[in-house]
């Protein structure tokens, strides 16, 4: 089992160890509720790094007061029991008053690039949220590379800009989506899928995968998104947004000639709020 440790000095002295031996540091951040998604970025760390630190802490500063906060998943003994079969050398697993002691007053706050629209346009408050709670694990923990999602395309470009803005010197390195077998993307909040929802939820990455095949063969854009949209609606789900944005800057994108494409979706199913993001293949048409 690895060790977990719940404050700044515990987390710092180990840390600290490890360097002065001039060994490098892999961090993973996640809120928990881990799943086949995370440990496939956990196993990608220890390849990255000679020493492996796991962030759990569900982030209330990302959430707004209308969201699922105090109904997250929060499962740190069977969050251990997972990891103990990885390389993990470390859980840092802090609580909120020890991320934001009283007084805390500073945020850091993203605005333009590629944090505009989408689920900035959806949630607000969000990369306000993830951007000030991540620049302090990196602070705090110090490591060389961290690894983040592709499923939350969006936020790992986000976080790369903040990290290069600030001069973090951290390198950001992106892990594949893992999936079910139908496709659906693998989310700490599947869970909260009703079996029926369940069974539709696999619509959402087909559609946005056809789609991005579709543009890749030279379709317009605004009518394969549109079309995009009538289907994900008739699929059961609310849209919050599916649109075709630059890869890496997150653009508005009009042609394929405008750079590599990524699509992009959060729609809502039930009472379950699910994302992905897809890329479009190049050179087909």
């Amino acid at each position: 089992m690895p060790e977990i440790v719940h404050t700044k000095a515990e987390l710092r002295a180990r840390v600290a160890s490890w360097k002065s031996a001039g060994q490098t540091v892999a961090l993973v951040p996640t809120m928990g509720a881990l799943h086949a998604g995370h440990l496939a970025l956990v196993k990608q760390a220890g390849d990255h790094a000679d020493r492996v630190v796991v962030s759990i802490f569900v982030n209330p500063a990302q959430f707004a007061p209308h969201e699922d906060f105090d109904r997250y998943p929060r499962t740190l003994d069977t969050d251990s029991a997972a990891l103990s079969a990885e390389r993990v050398d470390l859980i840092y697993a802090p609580a909120v008053e020890e991320m934001y002691p009283e007084g805390f007053i500073t945020r850091v706050a993203p605005q333009g690039g590629p944090a505009s629209g989408l689920e900035s346009d959806a949630r607000p408050h969000f990369f306000g949220g993830v951007t000030t709670v991540v620049s302090k694990l990196f602070g705090q923990v110090r490591p060389d590379v961290a690894i983040f999602g592709e499923k939350d395309w969006q936020q790992l470009q986000v976080v790369r800009r903040m990290s290069r803005d600030l001069d973090i010197d951290v390198e950001v390195v992106p892990g594949p989506t893992v999936r079910e077998h139908d496709g659906l993307a693998l989310s700490s909040r599947n869970r909260y899928l009703s079996p029926e929802d369940r069974a539709a939820a696999p619509a959402l990455h087909r559609i946005l995968t056809e789609s991005a095949a579709l543009i890749g063969h030279g379709a317009p854009i605004g009518v394969v998104m549109a079309d995009a949209r009538e289907a994900i609606t008739k699929a059961g789900f609310t849209v919050d947004y599916v649109e075709a944005r630059h890869a890496l800057t997150l653009d508005p994108i009009a042609s394929t000639h405008d750079g590599p494409i990524r699509l992009l979706v959060a729609a809502r199913i039930g009472g379950t709020r699910l994302i992905d993001n897809v890329p479009v293949p190049r050179g087909q048409d």
